[in-house]
């Protein structure tokens, strides 16, 4: 018995050897490579980024509102006229919308975005507002800016309109004037070969009074038809719509940091304390009438009696 918890015990012992040694092992190890690296083999993080990578920044969009356009560039339609931007302002608002025509990616996604909603909104280019299309690219011609008129055109499904709608091309300095102008950037890319293969820019579309100044901006690829029609509205200055359009832009209101229109609720309440006031004041007002003419007809009934 002795002899078998002596050769136990021995074994404990040497075990513990064993794990004291391993023990030893490693913190050598760790030390060693606390000495050479303090993220024990994993490449330190640097700091963290607190700008934007500078092609994001190139192809930011800014939001200048209010800012005024130079109307008097010159770019030319799809039929090959020579045009300023000025031709399209002065009467009714405008949807402008700086784009590529050969744009592969972004650019589709935009103008069906913008075609889609204008389909529902219940206003009507060339009478009501107009549309404007702007090519960044200088090497497009208006053979091309003439194509995309066309597909578009037969989309949108109201050839009644089809005036209203412009499809521009320019040369550099004109674009990139107007591109300024109204906060947008976009960067040339380049393929192996040098050439120029297309353009990184974000997507967005301006609605712009008739005076020419960017009233509102509404980014990405989907628009909403409502937020469309009463920046119209807005943007005419009430020229356009109806009555009730103009109540709602009383009780909503373009809010640039939520890329569209907010409801106000304090103006609900000025009009739901406007209109209760109104009705009390005529229901007291027909009451009094009522009770006016009560009395006369009995002073007359007794007078007469």
């Amino acid at each position: 018995m002795r002899s078998g918890a002596a050769k136990r015990t021995g074994l404990g012992t040497a075990r513990r050897a064993v794990v004291m040694l391993a023990a030893v092992a490693v913190a050598a190890s760790c030390s060693s490579a606390r000495a050479q690296s303090p993220w024990f083999g994993f490449q330190k993080p640097g700091k963290p980024a607190d700008q934007q990578p500078l092609l994001l920044q190139k192809i930011a969009i800014r939001q200048r509102l209010n800012t005024a356009l130079p109307l008097s560039l010159e770019f030319r339609d799809e039929t090959g006229k020579t045009v300023q931007l000025g031709d399209y302002f002065g009467k009714r608002p405008v949807i402008l919308s700086l784009v590529y025509y050969q744009c592969k990616i972004l650019c589709p996604e935009e103008m069906d975005g913008l075609v889609g909603a204008l389909e529902v909104v219940k206003f009507n280019p060339g009478r009501d507002f107009n549309v404007v299309f702007v090519s960044i690219d200088p090497t497009e011609t208006p053979a091309i800016a003439a194509r995309e008129k066309a597909y578009y055109m037969k989309r949108y499904g109201r050839p009644q309109d089809v005036n209203g709608w412009h499809f521009l091309t320019g040369q550099e300095p004109a674009i990139r004037a107007l591109s300024t102008a109204v906060g947008f950037g976009y960067v040339p890319m380049m393929g192996p070969d040098g050439k120029m293969t297309q353009f990184a820019h974000a997507s967005a579309v301006e609605l712009v009074t008739p005076q020419g100044k960017l009233a509102q901006y509404y980014l990405g690829v989907e628009f909403s038809p409502k937020d469309l029609q009463l920046g119209l509205v807005e943007a005419s200055h009430g020229t356009i719509g109806s009555v009730v359009d103009n109540i709602l832009t009383y009780c909503y209101q373009y809010d640039p940091t939520q890329n569209g229109h907010s409801l106000i609720y304090i103006r609900i309440f000025q009009m739901g304390f406007v209109l209760t006031v109104l009705l009390l004041g005529g229901y007291m007002f027909v009451n009094f009438r009522r009770d006016i003419r009560a009395a006369r007809q009995h002073k007359t009934t007794l007078l007469n009696g």
